[in-house]
């Protein structure tokens, strides 16, 4: 009975302390101070812990400013370790405008760092959370004086990203990149670089800031390697490809790599659509002689990077694709090995697509293909690409037999179901179309998630344009569609422009417009594109082709207008109006890049 009354006193102490704590709050939201203070204060004597925070807050609120000092000195006698509340009295005092007792407060927190981690961590949490983050700062610089420069390390990306927040980025590089072995930091430059973006971004000043602080660097430790490859990598943010090839050479020559370095350059350059600086930082590995180890691969990937400057170019000219061309023949004949490689297939697309020797195309493939060193799977791209060229020059059932040898050679790999969609596909091209549905029914269930949704596609639009055993408008679809790949583009838009005119209201107005688009991509018209897209968007939005449109539009924003904000304003339509899209996992990276200032 004794042990029940105990309780029972304990459960209504309990409760009454909650009902004077809601009353207190009542008094302080309703501004009666006095009867606040009055509640707050039996409250505490009661139970300090419980209730200083709030009761501390009130005074302040009601400038009670004397009662909240004293509050605060009698709660760090109780709290004798607790030299957090330091903080508080210095809110006390900067509230009373005692901006120099402030100050002092805080300081003497900060001088109560003595080198133990946790404490550290816990001081500048407080600071943070407090949002002081001057004295934040001071606390890491504290503990970086007491535990030695070699430490560091520990506090370097924290303190960095304290001193950008504040606007000096000189520090917050200093703070980034501190004294330790350069081996250390040259194995995290990559993860450097990432924190070094989120600071700089794109912005031109920081970016300038950033080049001259470790320039400093770079004076005071020439070899310190990670600080030499951090402002190369500053170079090329800020688009000064020669800056970046001028600081490689020197750092290249120094540490005896005969070329590698600057061999990365040019690949990095490449990536970047920068194709006169990749044939510029190649052409110095060329320069350093056939005798060092990178020669002969800068020659191929030159090569590689003219190609793709000429793909990339709207305005290429037909001399541009015969001089390359002679320059891949010169290479080859030096290097015959290389006919089993990339070179090859290189090669025979720029005779094929650009220099409209489609013959050519094919002879170079056939003796990759008949090259000793050419490994199997080479020799199974080398026929697909020799069966695609097949198909312009109208020789189609040689293109089907030779995807029907690679599917064959490659019966349960992602390469031989490649080559039965391209045979299903040169069927619907032939206006065989049950013969390209039973290929494509099994297709669907590619490993290849590329090829199970092309042919999923394909399936589909056989399926709702075969009305009535009414093949024609599909037939003449197709047939566009095969005058397309044959490089015949303005037959194939004379063959829609038909289509719409026969068939105003067909179900495939939609495809019409995307193949549309395709032709219009090829000729880099990427404002007619759009166009077409937008009126597949506007019009057939809840159609299998919606999804497709908006990806589309966002890629032609990101890759080839460089406007990232109208990119990004179409990933996140997609990801919003097309949730079950097979984009929509690429269009989040693709948004978490463009947000986070990278550009793939």
């Amino acid at each position: 009975m004794a042990l029940l009354c105990l309780i029972l006193f304990a459960f209504s102490g309990i409760a009454s302390a909650q009902s004077n704590i809601e009353l207190a709050r009542k008094y302080a939201m309703e501004k009666d101070y006095s009867k606040a203070i009055d509640t707050y204060n039996e409250l505490y004597a009661l139970a300090p812990d419980s209730v200083y925070t709030e009761y501390l807050n009130m005074l302040i609120a009601a400038k009670k400013y004397k009662p909240a000092e004293k509050l605060v000195v009698k709660q760090m006698t109780l709290s004798s370790q607790n030299f957090i509340l330091l903080i508080d009295l210095g809110t006390v005092y900067e509230a009373e405008g005692k901006e120099s007792a402030a100050y002092q407060a805080y300081d003497s927190l900060v001088h109560r760092v003595n080198g133990d981690d946790l404490l550290t961590q816990r001081i500048v949490k407080a600071f943070t959370s407090a949002g002081l983050d001057t004295f934040a700062t001071m606390t890491y610089e504290r503990a970086i004086e007491m535990l030695g420069a070699q430490f560091a390390i520990f506090y370097s990306l924290p303190l960095s990203k304290l001193y950008a927040k504040d606007g000096n980025v000189a520090k917050a590089i200093d703070a980034l990149l501190p004294n330790v072995p350069p081996q250390y930091a040259a194995i995290n430059v990559e993860s450097i670089k990432s924190e070094m973006l989120e600071i700089l971004g794109d912005d031109p000043e920081k970016l300038r800031i950033a080049q001259k602080a470790i320039i400093n660097r770079i004076n005071a430790q020439p070899g310190n390697v990670t600080d030499a490859l951090l402002l190369t990598w500053i170079y090329t943010q800020k688009n000064d490809w020669d800056g970046a090839l001028i600081q490689v050479e020197a750092l290249d020559e120094r540490n005896g790599e005969h070329g590698k370095r600057i061999l990365e350059l040019a690949r990095a350059a490449v990536a970047a659509k920068q194709y006169d600086a990749a044939a510029k930082a190649y052409g110095d590995v060329i320069a350093l002689g056939a005798t060092l180890p990178y020669y002969v691969g800068a020659r191929s990937e030159q090569l590689s990077a003219a190609l793709a400057q000429i793909k990339n170019n709207p305005d290429v000219k037909p001399g541009d694709a015969a001089n390359l061309a002679n320059l891949y023949d010169t290479f080859l004949v030096q290097y015959p090995s290389y006919y089993s490689t990339e070179t090859a297939s290189e090669f025979a697309l720029l005779e094929a697509q650009y220099a409209g020797n489609v013959p050519r195309a094919i002879e170079i493939l056939q003796r990759a293909i008949n090259q000793p060193e050419s490994r199997v799977n080479m020799i199974g791209k080398f026929k697909l690409q020799m069966g695609d060229y097949y198909v312009p020059t109208g020789q189609l059932w040689d293109a089907s037999l030779i995807y029907s040898q690679v599917d064959k050679a490659f019966k349960e790999d992602a390469m031989g179901e490649d080559a039965r969609f391209r045979n299903a596909k040169l069927a619907y091209y032939m206006g065989d179309f049950d013969w390209a549905q039973h290929q494509l029914s099994i297709l669907k269930a590619a490993t290849s998630e590329l090829i199970a949704n092309d042919a999923l596609y394909l399936s589909v639009l056989i399926t709702e344009n075969v009305e009535d055993s009414n093949t024609v408008p599909l037939q003449r679809f197709a047939s566009a569609g095969l005058l397309l790949f044959q490089n015949k583009d303005k037959e194939a838009e004379s063959i829609l422009d038909s289509l719409n005119i026969a068939y105003p209201k067909h179900p495939l107005n939609d495809d019409i417009l995307m193949l549309r688009s395709d032709i219009a991509l090829k000729h880099h018209d990427y404002n007619k594109a759009l166009g077409y897209l937008k009126n597949i968007y506007d019009q057939y939005h809840d159609d299998v082709l919606g999804d497709d449109a908006v990806f589309k539009m966002a890629e032609i924003y990101q890759n080839d207008l460089h406007l990232p904000d109208q990119a990004k304003h179409y990933y996140e339509q997609l990801i919003i109006d097309y949730p079950g899209s097979t984009f929509v996992q690429t269009a989040r990276q693709r948004l978490s890049d463009l947000t986070n200032g990278a550009n793939p």
